[in-house]
């Protein structure tokens, strides 16, 4: 089967192409036999997590002085979309989550102890973290969250809950937003913390079964009287709102390019359906309507990849770029919906199968339009600006 490719982007540079190239080798060797065991199994294995510390792919955005390559916000597009090229969502999210979610949170905002402590564990996959914000009835509102943090002596004391969080399970380091000033508005009395996993008072309450996503461990998480060193708190006091928001860019940047990545490999997987598939006397490529709907949604495929290599390129320049980011988020996942919806269409009764990588990947799909922020709030945060 031929692969889908795109033509080479002018915002690229050969160290880009060199992790893309790297990555595709690492998929074909560790993730495509194994991916199915992993789906099974609910994680991904330590040690795969573990090889791809020691390529380097978990320290690419990381300070070189802590051993990683100080590469600017492309080269998370090309991880996320080579991630998704994978076709297994679940092992997407879990090196994404530890590598533009929850550790850029240590990188941008960490003392020099801190990082020193821990981005180097981190880098090379010694250690894997998560990012708690989201809570229980809370959803995107992120504002609104209940978690608290007060202050007792050289202890940080934290009570709460938190749900969704991916690599929650498994995951070593958690950055956990919570409320250490009840008295102000909303987004001006939230601080990040950082916990270290076996902290007492902390504890994964259950292991969500979750629709798709199937090979990464989500969780609940609990706060119980879990005290912390002063020294854990994460950046400013009462700023931690603003640091969210902030990575929210980036993250919702990379979820965008798992949709590319995803897309480019439905349509790879259908085109080598359709042209061998045979019905009524012809292939299913010989149908002008179908062959007419694959072809606009590469043209709808190409525009989403246009737009997001865009926007990444701003915002590597510094600009402000919070329009773009949410059209992004929004306009890429949502065609990647209607994508797939088709690709499982044009694959018939196959397509409804188990066995058939376009029904996992049918329900991998489903989350990127809600994880991250909702096409909803997406939309609201591009109306603002209008």
């Amino acid at each position: 089967m031929s692969e889908f490719e795109f033509k080479d982007s002018i915002y690229f540079g050969d160290d880009h192409r060199m992790i893309r190239d790297q990555l595709r080798r690492f998929i074909a060797e560790e993730v495509m036999p194994n991916g199915d065991d992993w789906e099974n199994n609910g994680m991904i294995p330590r040690e795969t997590l573990k090889k791809l510390g020691d390529l380097g792919i978990f320290g690419m955005r990381h300070d070189e002085a802590y051993g990683g390559a100080g590469m600017d916000v492309l080269s998370s597009i090309v991880l996320s979309e080579e991630l998704g090229r994978s076709s297994y969502g679940g092992f997407s999210a879990t090196i994404l989550v530890h590598t533009d979610m929850a550790s850029p949170h240590l990188a941008r905002a960490g003392s020099a102890e801190q990082k020193e402590k821990y981005l180097p564990q981190i880098i090379s996959g010694e250690k894997i973290s998560a990012i708690a914000v989201t809570e229980p009835g809370g959803g995107s509102d992120v504002a609104a969250l209940r978690t608290k943090a007060v202050l007792d002596g050289n202890e940080w004391v934290l009570n709460g809950s938190k749900t969704f969080i991916t690599n929650g399970v498994h995951g070593d380091i958690v950055f956990v937003a919570a409320r250490t000033d009840p008295d102000a508005k909303a987004s001006r009395g939230i601080s990040m913390f950082i916990v270290e996993k076996d902290t007492p008072g902390f504890s994964v309450s259950r292991s969500l079964d979750k629709h798709g996503w199937r090979s990464s461990d989500t969780a609940e998480l609990v706060f119980e009287d879990c005290r912390i060193p002063a020294g854990n708190l994460l950046g400013e006091e009462n700023k931690g709102f603003y640091s969210i928001m902030s990575n929210f860019q980036n993250e919702r940047m990379v979820l965008a390019g798992m949709a590319i990545g995803e897309s480019a490999k439905a349509i790879e997987l259908t085109l080598d359906w359709v042209k061998n598939r045979q019905a009524f006397g012809a292939t299913l490529w010989d149908k002008q309507a179908i062959r007419h709907r694959i072809a606009m949604h590469t043209a709808k495929l190409e525009a989403s990849r246009q737009l997001l290599h865009y926007s990444a390129w701003l915002e590597s320049k510094g600009e402000d770029c919070v329009r773009e980011v949410s059209q992004v988020k929004s306009f890429c996942c949502e065609m990647q919906q209607e994508l797939m919806y088709d690709c499982v269409q044009f694959h018939g009764g196959m397509g409804y199968m188990r066995e058939s990588p376009i029904e996992r990947m049918s329900r991998d799909a489903r989350i990127l339009t809600i994880g991250g922020g909702t096409t909803e709030t997406m939309l609201e945060e591009v109306a603002k600006r209008l």
